[in-house]
């Protein structure tokens, strides 16, 4: 009896993007998470004050700012997935140099350096997943990717603390330098999953100047530039006015802890039904209502005094920030031109981690001015406007902000191909 012909497998490449991308991402953002809280703790332990200590914390910002722009470049240069490699390589230096810093100034450059090969890595995975996911689906891969970074930053803290317990404040820089080795080896391992007209772009791409991606696309950067900074310093601000509102009420670092873990408990679990929803009807549909409940959470929280009340209101932020998963990655990967995709992806992340700068330092402005109170209704207030913005300037950019202009956009297209 003839035996019918064995049938072989085609790996799936949406499988080949979990293994080459959020793996990675997951893995290499449990490291990043795990110093965060150990940074200023290891400030001080060489010798500086809170004051110092705190900008040893925020020079991690800083060095992803300054390393937006170069990745866009480098990404352009040599490919998303070798500048991903460059990435993982860079961040094990740096991350080997905070744990052996003698003093304050080693600490300081290595902090920088892990917020800049940080910029390379997340841009580089944004620009990756945008070129080789059908763009129907792409608001779902990358709200994944940012609920996979999330879910890094959450687990990292816990894995310090038990390397802390076991052997000192040093140990988990080393625990991040394996993280960004096994991230590395998972991206040089996994293959590239980019069809054969991808790969005939990126051949017959030419070398285009920074200058020339930002006067060409002046107008995008001008306008939904605006609504992207407000919306990163809104969605940034969340992380510190929680714990400053809980602080001014009284309540134990304990305590803040819960309520802090139960928003980002909620924020996690909404990743991919938000991905879908901007899917299906477009990216309006999730930016808005994430923007309106975000900021009129932020706006009530100064009027909260009980545990209950600060809980609650802190549940709504997960569920407004939860909602909008992905919104930044995926806006600025329908606006991006295709032939100069990284480099205009560099100056979009430099506008929304200036944003992520930006809020909290309104928030802390308005505490030191005497009113906490303001500092936070302020960025509520900033919440509720950035829908604004959104809903001018998003379908004029995008094809994809809603139903109606990805319908036009689709009769516009039709229209073409008959003529």
């Amino acid at each position: 009896m003839t035996q019918p012909p064995a049938v072989s497998r085609v790996p799936s490449p949406y499988g080949q993007v979990a293994r080459g991308v959020y793996a990675p991402a997951l893995v290499f953002e449990i490291g990043v998470g795990a110093i965060m809280p150990i940074i200023p703790l290891s400030a001080v332990d060489l010798g500086a004050n809170l004051a110092v200590a705190g900008l040893m914390v925020a020079l991690l910002g800083v060095g992803q700012i300054a390393g937006d722009v170069p990745a866009g470049v480098l990404a352009a240069r040599i490919g998303d997935r070798h500048a991903m490699l460059v990435a993982a390589t860079l961040s094990v230096l740096a991350f080997a140099g905070c744990a052996l810093a003698p003093n304050l100034w080693v600490l300081g450059a290595g902090v920088l350096a892990v917020g800049a090969t940080n910029a390379v890595f997340v841009l580089a995975r944004q620009a990756y997943l945008t070129e080789v996911i059908p763009v129907m689906k792409r608001a779902r891969a990358l709200s994944t990717l940012g609920g996979v970074q999330r879910i890094g930053a959450f687990i990292g803290p816990f894995l310090g603390a038990g390397v802390v317990h076991l052997i000192g404040l040093s140990g988990v820089y080393w625990l991040a330098v394996l993280t960004s080795v096994i991230s590395g080896l998972v991206v040089l391992v996994v293959p590239d999953v980019a069809g054969a007209e991808v790969i005939r772009r990126r051949q017959a791409a030419v070398p285009v100047s920074l200058g020339t991606v930002l006067r060409e696309n002046a107008p995008v950067f001008a306008q939904l530039g605006f609504a992207v900074l407000a919306v990163g310093a809104v969605r940034a601000s969340r992380q510190v006015v929680l714990p400053l509102w809980s602080e001014h009420l009284g309540f134990s670092p304990a305590t803040t802890s819960i309520i802090f873990g139960i928003s980002g408990a909620v924020d996690m679990l909404l990743f991919y039904p938000a991905g879908k929803l901007m899917d299906r009807r477009g990216r309006l549909w999730a930016a808005i209502p994430s923007m309106l409940i975000l900021g009129g959470a932020i706006l009530a929280l100064p009027f909260t005094t009980t545990l209950a009340g600060v809980t609650a209101a802190a549940m709504v932020m997960g569920l407004g920030n939860g909602i909008g998963s992905g919104i930044l990655m995926t806006l600025g990967a329908d606006v991006a031109p295709a032939a100069v995709r990284p480099q205009f992806l560099g100056i979009w992340r430099l506008f929304s981690d200036s944003g992520s700068a930006a809020g909290p330092l309104v928030v802390a402005a308005g505490a030191a001015l005497g009113s906490l109170a303001a500092g936070i209704a302020a960025m509520g207030v900033v919440g509720i406007l950035s829908t604004g913005a959104l809903a001018r300037w998003v379908p004029r950019w995008s094809i994809h902000a809603n139903r109606t202009t990805r319908r036009r956009a689709a009769a516009a297209d039709g229209a073409r191909t008959e003529a």
